[in-house]
């Protein structure tokens, strides 16, 4: 990584403006109720802070308020669980800007602030100039630990660049390696597990790793548009009809390239999604009437069978309904199984950080991306605005 990171900075008596990811789960009651991004920041907010820095102002989203004062998606919440987990009062301040904010920040003697959502001012994410310079005005260094927002040209995450000197925190800096690798120097054999419920959200990751890796193993509702494309049956189940030439495309590129895309070959079946609902087993063909939700027990042994030789492991999304447990056979057991196999395995964030964390195998990954879309777009071979604008190493 090029960037410059937290460790080629000085931070001894420095006010230091952060761009973290706080946009955590809650519950109707605004109770938090995952704060593995709170504590996926922790590691940079530490180092800040035992490296001598005389205030460390914490900024982030929560939510999609845009543009407007909204109390459910206030970071008040956040500020007291950071504080919790950081053992030190956190201030919480109830705007991002102006000079009341200035002088609050001046005042205050915790050593950690947490200015109120970005999301509360439209400028935020229209990377407005006078926004971000405004941000820029609280601080003399910026750090950015915020993968998950690292694919947008924000104020708070690309505006702010051009005012203080930048770096990438521990998170950022992880993700970017882990990721990297995976798509520039993956150890080989290099594999590919895509799934989710739609082709299109994939094409990207597809035609970007399809040269790079041995095998993609396409699972979820997206395989059902790949079956389709081979004149296979698919019932009621999932169908990108306008992708379906794109998909033949895809076979067939595949195939040039001697690369292997391994499908579904039979597949948990029900007439309506609901998790009650009556399941069986098919094989390849779907009957009519009948919605494929989870990859069948033979599938998972093929897909396993492709798994065990792989050094690199990449996986995008989940291979059936995992949400509902009856339909989360397949993508626990692959879960399971690629923890098993001593690879390099990096998890995309999203949903399929989410049934990782639920078959409770996070400690058996080698890496899990913090940001869905971020890690889509780098995998997709893009550059991210957050990252790219970050200065020079």
């Amino acid at each position: 990584m090029n960037k410059t990171t937290i460790k080629d900075i000085e931070f001894k008596g420095k006010t230091v403006l952060m761009r973290a990811d706080f946009n955590v789960p809650q519950d109707d009651t605004l109770k938090i109720t995952d704060d593995t991004r709170i504590r996926a920041t922790l590691p940079t907010i530490k180092y800040i802070l035992e490296k001598g820095a005389s205030k460390l102002i914490l900024m982030s989203h929560l939510g999609r308020p845009e543009g407007k004062v909204a109390a459910k998606y206030s970071l008040k919440p956040v500020a007291e669980r950071l504080s919790a987990l950081l053992g030190e009062p956190v201030r919480f301040l109830n705007d991002c800007v102006g000079e009341g904010i200035k002088n609050e920040i001046a005042a205050a003697k915790e050593r950690v602030v947490l200015l109120e959502n970005l999301r509360f001012h439209a400028e935020e994410e229209a990377n407005d100039a006078n926004f971000a310079k405004q941000l820029a005005s609280l601080a003399e260094i910026f750090v950015n630990d915020a993968f998950g927002t690292a694919h947008r040209a924000h104020a708070s995450t690309e505006g702010v660049t051009h005012y203080l000197k930048s770096a990438a925190g521990f998170l950022l800096e992880k993700e970017i390696e882990y990721l990297g690798n995976a798509v520039q120097n993956p150890k080989k054999p290099f594999m590919v597990i895509l799934g989710g419920a739609k082709v299109s959200d994939k094409i990207g990751v597809i035609e970007n790793l399809l040269p790079k890796c041995e095998v993609i193993i396409i699972g979820g509702g997206m395989a059902y548009t790949f079956l389709k494309a081979k004149g296979i049956q698919i019932g009621n189940s999932k169908l990108e009809k306008d992708k379906l030439e794109l998909a033949k495309s895809i076979l067939a590129k595949a195939a040039s390239l001697k690369k292997e895309i391994v499908l579904p070959v039979d597949n948990l079946v029900v007439e309506s999604i609901d998790a009650n609902a009556k399941t069986e087993i098919v094989g390849e063909n779907i009957p009519d009437g009948k919605i494929a939700v989870d990859i069948g027990p033979k599938t998972i042994e093929l897909f396993k069978s492709k798994l065990k030789s792989a050094k690199t492991v990449v996986w995008n999304g989940p291979l059936g309904i995992f949400e509902m447990d009856a339909f989360s056979t397949g993508t626990k057991e692959i879960a399971d199984f690629i923890g098993t196999i001593g690879a390099v395995t990096i998890i995309g964030g999203g949903d399929t950080a989410a049934a990782v964390a639920k078959f409770k195998v996070e400690d058996k990954m080698t890496h899990i991306s913090t940001g869905g879309g971020a890690s889509l777009e780098y995998l997709e071979g893009k550059a991210l605005p957050g990252v790219a604008a970050l200065s020079e190493g």
